[in-house]
C-alpha cells in the first residue's frame, strides 16, 4: 500500500527506563513503556519501533511529528486510515 498524503496521527504516552518494552491502552490513552533511557533520542526511537511493531506497520511507516522532548508525543502513521487504526488499536486493550 503507498504511503497516504495525509497520515493519520496518534498521541502516546512515553515511560523511559522501565523494566520491558510494552505498549498497551488504558482509558483510551496509549501507554509505551521503553528500556531505553530519555538521552539522545533513544527512547523515542524504541518508543517509535515498539509501536509500529505493536500495529503491525513498518518502522518507517510511523514518524514523530511533535513532543521529541516530551513525555506525550504525537506520531504520524503514514498507511493506516482511521478506521485501521482504531482496529488494531482496540488489539491493545487488556
Amino acid at each position: 500500500m503507498p504511503p497516504r498524503l495525509n497520515p493519520t496521527t496518534l498521541a502516546v504516552t512515553v515511560k523511559p527506563n522501565a523494566a520491558a518494552t510494552v505498549v498497551s491502552m488504558t482509558h483510551g490513552v496509549v501507554q509505551v513503556r521503553v528500556k531505553a533511557p530519555a538521552r539522545e533520542g533513544k527512547a523515542n526511537a524504541a518508543c517509535r519501533g515498539a509501536l509500529a511493531k505493536a500495529l503491525g506497520v513498518a518502522p518507517s511507516t510511523v514518524t514523530l511529528v511533535r513532543g521529541a522532548s516530551a513525555r506525550v508525543k504525537i506520531f504520524a502513521l503514514a498507511t493506516l486510515t482511521p478506521t485501521e487504526l482504531a482496529v488494531r488499536l482496540a488489539r491493545l486493550r487488556p
